[in-house]
């Protein structure tokens, strides 16, 4: 069963889901473009390790990126530090990390292996501010864009922070970037709104090639098939933070009614 979505479907930014649907959509992504580019280049996926921090026990639970807090009145924070003081035993859990492995695809030529084009896709911990990835990832993005080599980033993920662009772009929840190495500081950015279909986009080679090109829509379709999502996603549930503005949350819900409407009128 297809996604009841057009274009991307929030509910794949689960924690849960997301780590797979990353991995089969580089998956995805490698195998389009060596039906385009071959012989002459070869697209594969490049595997990379970072840390995630869970919870002690848990490890499908992520932490959360913000906390929410009240000031302490003078009284509290004296019982507080009686309570520190004391040597009676206090339950606590303890802060683990666990190796997250997420993959790029490198376009690279046939003969002399040479890297032509990076497609990022961002993860989560790409967005999170002080966390060590974020900024391993700003630091190896800003190095790439230094380089001859042609960048393309996607953004399926509508929650943490940005990676930073000198002109400000329309809001949207999704983007699609992409830097050719001749043509740098310009780039081109699809933004991309919730009930809006997931572009294609071109893939650049080297000149004087011409661009290999992504169906995205057609991408993440497949995914969401063969990942069988339909089975493990429960959309009578909100969809997972960020919060939906109100408009995507009235557009998003009449979307789920008709598709339900629609199934139960099939069966």
């Amino acid at each position: 069963m297809p996604s009841p979505f057009p274009g991307m479907d929030p509910y794949i930014e689960t924690p849960r889901i997301w780590v797979d649907f990353h991995h089969g959509l580089a998956y995805e992504i490698s195998a389009s473009l060596n039906s385009q580019i071959q012989p002459r280049y070869f697209a594969r996926m490049e595997a990379y390790q970072t840390l995630e921090i869970v919870d002690a026990g848990d490890t499908h639970k992520f932490r959360p990126d913000v906390s929410v807090s009240k000031p302490f009145s003078a009284r509290e924070v004296a019982v507080a530090y009686e309570t520190l003081t004391t040597t009676m035993p206090v339950d606590s859990q303890i802060v683990d990390e666990i190796p997250l492995e997420l993959s790029r695809v490198e376009i690279r030529m046939t003969k002399t292996d040479r890297i032509i084009t990076v497609i990022e896709i961002l993860s989560p911990i790409n967005k999170r501010p002080r966390h060590d990835a974020h900024a391993d990832y700003l630091r190896k993005r800003r190095e790439l864009l230094l380089t001859h080599v042609h960048f393309i980033e996607i953004d399926f993920l509508r929650g943490g922070e940005r990676p930073p662009l000198e002109t400000p772009v329309p809001p949207a929840p999704y983007y699609v970037m992409l830097s050719r190495a001749n043509r740098r500081p310009d780039v081109q950015v699809w933004p991309i709104q919730l009930a809006h279909r997931l572009p294609s986009i071109p893939v650049p080679l080297d000149e004087p090639d011409p661009d290999a090109s992504l169906d995205l829509s057609a991408l993440v379709a497949a995914v969401y098939e063969r990942g069988g999502y339909a089975s493990q996603i429960d959309y009578t549930q909100p969809a997972p933070p960020p919060e939906l503005s109100e408009t995507e949350t009235q557009w998003m819900t009449a979307r789920l009614q008709a598709q339900y409407a629609q199934k139960e009128k099939a069966q």
